[in-house]
């Protein structure tokens, strides 16, 4: 379940985005991102040293799935950073956020440190880190409610972080944040981040104890030499004790064995054969129990995104590199999660056949181990995108494919039923039910939501315009403010989705009523769901 935060953070705040925030904040978009690139290993460093208490780690993973963090950041940044309303709505985002990180005067040191060194103001740096910041939470958000993932996760996901923080944190930046030397640094977070998850995930069978942040003079004062040499001796000391135990059982004239079984009544006399050496490393081995899987969107503009589960790295980085070689690196949105568990994806070796299709506006597809589904356009009998596939793709193959259907519906969408008064009833039918306290769009809700963006793009293609508003709701659980600040993000959401399907954008507003008006009983759990919704309205 690893990811790479510095990369993903470098791919959301793109060349276009850096250029209207640097506009914003009176620099260069070179010395920007050059800030950027600064500013995420060190903001992850202060992840790191906080989540490495029992109390920090617990603390932070409350801020990251809390409200103010945007599931959906990384698409919704190319928006807030045009409009005044949401790039301030980002900025204060992250000055919430970044207390969680760190005291607000380490960032403002650290703001100046990097601010000298890439030749930006320390408030632009500042405003920058803030935009980092948010990002950062936003996107550990949308990872672990993709996951289900507790708070025992986040230090084992941090730890994963080490390379690309060795790789780019300075003395001068760790000291500004009170990380002391890096070197020292390093070497003892790793070890307490571990600590932490275990503790967090087994909690009755480790020491109900915590685990302090060490000070900068002990961290650097306990070299790995002593830390070795207290193993040794403790190494010894066991080796002595085993010794002394087999030396008493000699002189009682039995073996350890026999003495074992003395020892034991006689219903434990003959236990369950244990697992031997060889059949515990099988087991670690064991093979990849999932197929890999990739789906295919392609927007109304002909730019696909891909969303797709891997086995590992080498083939998340082959799979990029073969799109960006054929499609250009800015022409296409990939989501791409490394699971080990996971077979290897020999699809990736085929994508080559799948690139004309991933210029076809409104095409959909669906990878699952050797089996491709097409629907939207690819799915139209009268393209013939089904028999082209077979054809690139070869033997071994099961394409499907519901032209008939899907031209159907087309049908069926731009007739008078469907664009006539009622249609927010339709829309209705389908719910759009949220996670607690997070604005990420419900994957289960994703198929009814592009059928919902069909059925208004052809209204307006057959000249009958629906406009709707989008009504964003929460159940009643925390504060009333905060709750309607997140309805207005799960409608602004939904809406951006809508809109990415090629509805048109005048024809939809966004509006958050918090927890007003529910719709099931907020003192239980299916009520709780019932409540976290997505209304659609019919607007003159």
């Amino acid at each position: 379940m690893s990811i790479n935060l510095n990369q993903l953070v470098q791919g959301a705040l793109s060349e276009s985005v850096l250029q209207h925030v640097a506009g914003r904040i009176g620099c260069a978009p070179e010395s920007a991102k050059r800030v950027v690139s600064l500013c995420g290993p060190a903001l992850i460093g202060a992840m790191m040293n906080r989540a490495s208490s029992l109390e920090g780690a617990r603390s932070l993973f409350a801020v990251v799935m809390s409200p103010a963090a945007n599931a959906l950041i990384a698409e919704e940044l190319p928006h807030f950073v045009v409009h005044d309303d949401s790039f301030k709505t980002l900025v204060d985002d992250g000055a919430t956020l970044d207390h969680a990180v760190a005291s607000r005067d380490s960032l403002d040191v650290l703001a100046e440190r990097i601010g000298d060194y890439a030749g930006v103001t320390a408030s632009a740096t500042r405003t920058l880190a803030g935009v980092v910041c948010a990002t950062l939470f936003g996107l550990l958000k949308r990872h672990f409610s993709q996951h289900d993932a507790a708070a025992s996760e986040l230090p084992a996901l941090l730890g994963h972080q080490l390379p690309a923080v060795r790789a780019n944190l300075t003395d001068t930046f760790a000291h500004a944040l009170g990380l002391g030397p890096v070197g020292a640094f390093i070497a003892g977070v790793a070890s307490r981040l571990k600590a932490v998850s275990a503790h967090l995930e087994h909690p009755a069978t480790q020491e109900a104890a915590e685990f302090p942040l060490q000070p900068e003079a002990a961290a650097a004062g306990q070299p790995a030499e002593k830390e070795n040499a207290c193993r040794k001796q403790w190494w010894w000391v066991a080796l002595a004790a085993a010794l002394a135990l087999f030396a008493a059982l000699l002189g009682r004239g039995c073996t350890p064995a026999q003495s074992d079984k003395l020892a034991k009544p006689e219903h434990e006399a003959a236990p369950a054969a244990r697992p031997d050496a060889d059949t515990v490393a099988s087991a670690a081995v064991a093979a990849p129990a999932k197929d890999s899987a990739m789906s295919l969107l392609v927007d109304a503009s002909g730019v696909p995104t891909l969303t797709a589960t891997v086995g590992s790295e080498d083939e998340k980085r082959r799979l990029i590199d073969t799109l960006s070689a054929a499609l250009g690196a800015d022409k296409f949105h990939a989501n791409i999660t490394v699971d080990p568990d996971t077979k290897p994806a020999a699809w990736i070796g085929e994508i080559g056949a799948l690139l004309p299709l991933m210029t076809v506006p409104d095409a959909q597809a669906r990878i699952a181990g050797s089996t491709l589904d097409l629907s939207g356009r690819a799915a139209d009998a009268t393209l013939g995108w089904a028999d082209k596939l077979k054809a690139g793709l070869g033997a071994g193959w099961t394409i499907t494919a519901n032209g008939a259907q899907a031209a159907a519906g087309e049908r069926d969408a731009t007739g008078d039923s469907a664009c006539a008064p009622g249609i927010a009833k339709k829309l209705n039918l389908r719910p759009v039910n949220f996670g607690y306290a997070s604005n990420a769009l419900p994957r289960a809700a994703l198929a009814s939501l592009a059928e919902s963006a069909k059925s208004l793009k052809n209204c307006h293609s057959a000249g009958k315009p629906i406009k709707l508003q989008i009504g964003g709701f929460t159940d009643s659980t925390g504060d009333s403010a905060l709750n309607t600040r997140l309805s207005q993000k799960r409608a602004q959401a939904v809406r951006l989705y809508l809109i990415r399907h090629g509805v048109p954008a005048d024809t939809l507003t966004a509006e958050g009523f918090g927890d007003a008006s529910p719709v099931g009983d907020n003192a239980t759990a299916e009520g709780r769901t019932a409540n976290r919704r997505i209304e659609f309205k019919e607007v003159s």
